[in-house]
Parts: structure tokens; sequence; C-alpha cells
């Protein structure tokens, strides 16, 4: 086993350990969701509150350690595995962390949800765009169109741009924890608005490539 899998198995059993330990101290509702301005508007019983969200970290790792080994090219997976696994460990570890605030909030310790989680995404977002620049063509992993997927000239020339478009995503995402109310902005607009372009321009590649 891979040592980023005992991490992020670390890391979830983490996660367990602490519902255990806090759940004769929590209410019986917890919150477990919160809108675009911070504010908590959803809630759930405090068992699904405690461990819902481990529970969803390891069938997403179970998802994400099945991927390489049941993709049709897994072969070129093979050749950028080691930021793979790092993205596998990071994204745990932001689920780790997304909670870590809901248990925070839960025994009244009081933030901006989502200014507490711009710099999250924003890490997040940069090495996703770490690992789509060095992605290789595959049915998996990355950006996946019709039109990258049915040439290696537009897989990488569409991965290189989007993977420079998603680490400034990134960097936007990180400066909008100091705008209060419009982080949420700064964490959606531009990830949209990059991957939208990353699409159309792989089309046009193809469409260049064709003629």
């Amino acid at each position: 086993m891979r040592t980023t899998t005992f991490a992020s198995l670390g890391i979830i059993l983490l996660s367990f350990l602490i519902g255990l330990y806090l759940y004769p101290q929590m209410p019986e509702t917890v919150a477990s969701h919160w809108n675009a301005r911070g504010e908590a508007d959803g809630y759930m019983p405090k068992f699904w509150g405690l461990f819902l969200l481990p529970l969803i970290s390891l069938a997403i790792l179970s998802l994400l350690l099945l991927i390489p080994r049941i993709d049709p090219l897994s072969a070129n997976i093979e050749t950028f595995r080691r930021y793979y696994d790092r993205f596998v460990v990071l994204l745990i570890a932001f689920l780790f962390y997304l909670y870590l605030l809901t248990v925070l909030w839960n025994i009244d310790v009081r933030f901006d949800m989502v200014r507490a989680l711009a710099p999250a995404f924003g890490a997040l977002f940069y090495y996703t765009g770490v690992l789509i620049g060095n992605a290789k063509r595959n049915w998996s992993i990355g950006i996946r169109t019709p039109w990258t997927l049915s040439s290696d000239r537009v897989w990488e020339k569409t991965h290189k741009l989007g993977g420079r478009l998603f680490e400034i995503a990134g960097a936007i995402a990180i400066v909008g924890a100091f705008f209060g109310s419009y982080a949420i902005l700064f964490i959606l607009v531009p990830v949209i608005l990059f991957a939208t372009y990353a699409v159309v321009y792989s089309y046009f590649e193809y469409h260049k490539e064709l003629k």
C-alpha cells in the first residue's frame, strides 16, 4: 500500500475518533450546511452530523484508489501517478478541514465559514492545476472532452493551459478570504469561467488540428 494511502486513511480514522470523542457533548441537532453568507441554514441529527462526512471521505478515497486500476489508459495515469496520489491526500485533508470547521461551529466557536474555507479551496484549486498540467490522456482524470480524448496534442495544449488557469483560480480564492461576504465570488466565479474556457479552447484546438 502506498504511503499516501496510509496518510489518507489516517486522516479519515482521526475524523471518526474525533466524532466518537465529541458525540456525548454535541447537541441532538447540529448545523451541517451554510449559505453563501456563511450563515448556518441546514441541520441534521448529531450522528450524521458527526459521521456523514468521514463516511463520504472513505467512499471518495475508495473510488479514487480504484480509478487508476480500472481506467482503460491506466498506463498513462502511472506516468503522473505521484501527482495524483498527492491530490488524493490533499482532497481528503480538505474534507477533514471542512469536518473540523463543522465540529468547531457546533461547539459554539463562531467564525465566517466561507472565509475560513477560502484558503482551503485555494490550495485545492492550485494543486488541481498542478495535477491537470501534468496529466496524460486518460478517461478519468483531467479535462475530458470529446476533443481532448481524440487527440494527444489537443489534450496536452488544453491541460497545460487549464493547469495554469486552475493555479490562478487557487490564488484568487485565497485572496477572497480578505473580502468578507464577497469571498464566495472569489472562490466560484474564476474556477467556473476558467473551466468553461478550457472546454471551449479544446474544441477550437481540435478543429484547428483537423484543418
